[in-house]
């Protein structure tokens, strides 16, 4: 799964990488070492102008929007604790997302993603201590991961209420790479940016070419190691959770 990551990259950067115009892109929280969910984070989606005609090119943009994902259907804000993630080997058919993963695909951009190692150590409370892991890439790059978005209404408050849109998003897992499964079973998917513009494109409804492009990170690709686990308490956020744990002696 991936359930926690970093979200360093500024805004300018964010949109030279993923070619937004600057008129299409949101204010963003700025660096964040612990994204967790419910939190606004950096977006990519392409939607066609409101006011262009039928045949006009989707235009990209860099909204924030919220992680976790609620189904337009859902019945309260509370809804949809759990879909943080969504199995790519499902993810076309289930129905909290496939009408998402027809035609409002997203890039999720990640600068490093946290996993937990179960050890042999044993906590007061009984159970199994586990020691996390960042995993970034190696050439210092932005992932562009691949996610899935739905904007939901809150219709408890007033039509004029700002907060009565609820933009919301979910990252799409799939089974680890051999590297990365000591670690944990699960892994976000990505997407590589010869396939940026019609994995979001919103027209582009082939679910086999779709499901075709998601990939995760290349084996060795990714730079794994140990961190300080200060990662696990989601008040703590600075450059210090991505520091490896010093080598023993």
């Amino acid at each position: 799964m991936c359930g926690r990551y970093a979200s360093v990259a500024s805004r300018a950067e964010l949109l030279e990488r993923f070619v937004v115009d600057e008129n299409n892109a949101d204010d963003l929280r700025g660096q964040d070492f612990n994204v967790t969910p419910t939190k606004d984070n950096p977006v990519v989606i392409a939607r066609v102008p409101q006011d262009a005609d039928e045949d006009a090119e989707p235009a990209r943009e860099l909204r924030a929007f919220r992680w976790r994902l609620l189904p337009f259907w859902a019945k309260d804000i509370q809804s949809g604790a759990k879909m943080i993630n969504a199995r790519a080997e499902t993810v076309h058919e289930k129905p909290a997302y496939r009408r998402a993963f027809k035609s409002q695909r997203a890039l999720i951009p990640v600068d490093a993603f946290y996993e937990w190692l179960e050890t042999d150590q044993v906590g007061k409370s009984g159970k199994k201590l586990k020691q996390p892991f960042v995993l970034r890439p190696a050439d210092g790059s932005t992932l562009a991961l691949a996610g899935l978005y739905e904007v939901w209404y809150d219709k408890s408050l007033p039509d004029d209420d700002p907060n009565r849109v609820v933009p919301t998003y979910t990252i799409i897992t799939t089974t680890a790479t051999d590297s990365v499964g000591r670690i944990h079973d699960r892994m976000p998917m990505a997407i590589t940016p010869d396939h940026w513009d019609e994995w979001l494109d919103p027209r582009n409804h082939d679910v086999d070419q779709l499901r075709g492009f998601m990939a995760p990170p290349v084996d060795g690709s990714l730079d794994m190691y140990a961190v300080s686990k200060a990662v696990n308490n989601v008040k703590n956020n600075g450059p210090d959770l991505l520091q490896p744990l010093p080598a023993e002696d």
